[in-house]
């Protein structure tokens, strides 16, 4: 039977551990000395040798007779513990184990002295994933064991372990495994499986595989798999990343501004079905590297890529100013975060390519808007207020019956709504907080949301009527799941029923307001508003 290559070849000694030789060579002090403590907390990112090292400690307590500080492996309990046929070490895996119940049968079992061994360890993988309370049952036997029991806990989110725990634990920190070591380990491996692989391919690998030695051994079960004869091309194809030379080309496209030849990259990538999301973020690797050649072209070793691409790299780097290459990487942030929600994750990937080809300003985060916009973020309140305001009064409609209107209490006919071109305006009934609503719509539909900028929402007919400046809303709206997110926020905010939904595209500022509006700082533009606001009984205090 066949076994994947992270438990084949899997470390039975710490002298295997590789990159973690300042937790090795303590453990290995401790076993000589004998001067073990009570609990360990292993924490690190996956694949780095936390379970791993909390096997070979708990064979290392209970070897016959240990060398060096490593468990022998040829005595009875070394073997048997290998085979998992050591009934003395429990593995407990908290993920499917961590309720309170779980945790205090553990604590009655611990009692009982081991049937073969020195001491009988509970190894406790991912203990993040206990339970408040089952952390609260365990304390006390954690903090004080009988001395037969030891305790090895292992997670990957340190900050979810209560600090209790933490406080009884002699706690070890497992750092990523270094991409030249598990390109070794490798080339080591596929030697002894009598498979060709080439030293790029392995940094390949190495680079892909995040600093995660199983994650490594995983992507070169699925290149054995694909090929015997492993290289750059196999590794890109059977791990389901991008070429080497399409990531080139296409961030080459990106300094160059040259957006026709960046969507032809992705396109031939969508059509080979990468990724795109892992597309964008081995673009963001890749323009790290070229940052860090930008600003620190004295600090080269901490470039991530494979030697054969130092060069062109540089090369790159020259055409690039940093501040480019910061707002690039922003950017494809953005993207990424909003590939995860997104319905169309190749047009997330177009959008963003040809926005960094067209040098667009990179849009600003919640955040630093609140922090440095606040008078653009009035600004657009009081624009959509007067506005409304304005529509009103054209229509013959005064603030205090606006107000009568806006309550929403009553029932609204539920006809078939006629064109809007030829509607009676007396009949629309403007949706009471609008802006509140569409700061909701943004959070949950922001690649929507912008196309409702300066919009108005009313009630018609049975209908939810919007008019907007911006004719690409209507083309969004008929996707369904975004007309079905903006219908669910009306009705929360305002508790009307409504079949449907209608857009009317509204004429913009002539050319001479525009260019009048634009030579105006935002305070004056703020100024001009609230005086309109105030005139037409619109609250303005808060400002």
């Amino acid at each position: 039977m066949y076994q994947a290559l992270y438990r084949k070849y899997r470390p039975i000694s710490f002298d295997d551990v590789i990159s973690q030789p300042h937790i090795t060579a303590t453990l290995r002090n401790q076993i000589i000395s004998g001067k073990t403590a009570h609990a360990y907390l292993f924490t690190g990112s996956r694949g780095t040798g936390k379970t791993t090292c909390a096997r070979i400690l708990a064979k290392a307590l209970n070897c016959e007779h240990p060398v060096n500080g490593n468990p022998c492996g040829q005595c009875e309990l070394c073997r048997d513990a290998d085979n998992s046929a050591l009934s003395d070490i429990i593995e407990i895996d908290a993920a499917s184990n961590g309720s309170v119940n779980d945790a205090r049968e553990l604590r009655e079992a611990a009692v009982y002295t081991p049937e073969r061994c020195r001491y009988k360890v509970y190894i406790i993988d991912e203990v993040h994933m206990l339970s408040k309370d089952a952390f609260n049952a365990l304390l006390k036997i954690i903090e004080e064991p009988p001395d037969h029991v030891k305790f090895i806990m292992a997670t990957t989110e340190l900050h979810k372990v209560l600090p209790t725990i933490l406080s009884r634990c002699q706690r070890f920190d497992f750092m990523r495994i270094r991409t030249e070591d598990i390109a070794k380990r490798l080339l080591e491996i596929a030697a002894k499986e009598n498979i060709s692989l080439d030293a790029e391919a392995a940094e390949l690998i190495a680079a892909t595989a995040d600093g995660g030695m199983r994650d490594a051994l995983s992507i070169l079960d699925r290149c054995i798999a694909f090929s015997e004869n492993i290289t750059t091309d196999v590794v890109s194809e059977a791990a389901g990343i991008a070429g080497r030379e399409s990531l080139f080309a296409l961030v080459e496209a990106i300094a160059d501004k040259k957006p026709a030849e960046g969507l032809d990259v992705i396109s031939g990538l969508y059509s080979r079905s990468k990724d795109m999301q892992r597309l964008c973020e081995e673009l963001s690797g890749m323009f790290r590297n070229i940052m860090i050649a930008v600003s620190a072209p004295d600090r080269m070793g901490l470039i991530a890529c494979l030697p054969s691409e130092l060069d062109r790299i540089k090369s790159i780097a020259g055409r690039i100013g940093l501040e480019r290459v910061l707002n690039i990487l922003e950017e494809l942030g953005r993207c990424t975060e909003r590939m995860t929600r997104s319905l169309s994750k190749r047009s997330d990937m177009e959008m963003c390519v040809i926005r960094l080809c067209s040098d667009l300003p990179v849009q600003q985060t919640a955040s630093v808007q609140s922090d440095s916009s606040g008078s653009e973020q009035q600004i657009r309140y009081l624009t959509a207020k007067v506005a409304q305001l304005e529509e009103q009064l054209r229509n013959g409609i005064t603030p205090s019956q606006s107000g009568r209107q806006n309550t929403g209490g009553g029932r609204i006919p539920r006809e078939q709504v006629v064109e809007t071109g030829t509607v009676n305006k007396d009949e629309w009934v403007p949706v009471k907080g609008w802006n509140e609503i569409l700061e909701r719509f943004k959070v949950i539909c922001p690649s929507v949301s912008g196309t409702l900028t300066a919009s108005r929402g009313y009630f018609y007919k049975g209908f939810l009527l919007i008019e907007t400046e911006n004719n690409f809303f209507k083309s969004l709206l008929q996707v369904k799941e975004n007309s079905q997110k903006l219908a669910s926020v009306v009705r929360e905010y305002t508790g009307q029923s409504f079949s449907g939904i209608k857009s009317r595209l509204v004429t913009g500022i002539s050319a001479e307001q525009g260019e009048q509006q634009a030579n105006l700082s935002p305070q004056e533009r703020l100024s001009e508003l609230l005086k309109k606001a105030e005139a037409g009984g619109v609250p303005t205090d808060e400002y």
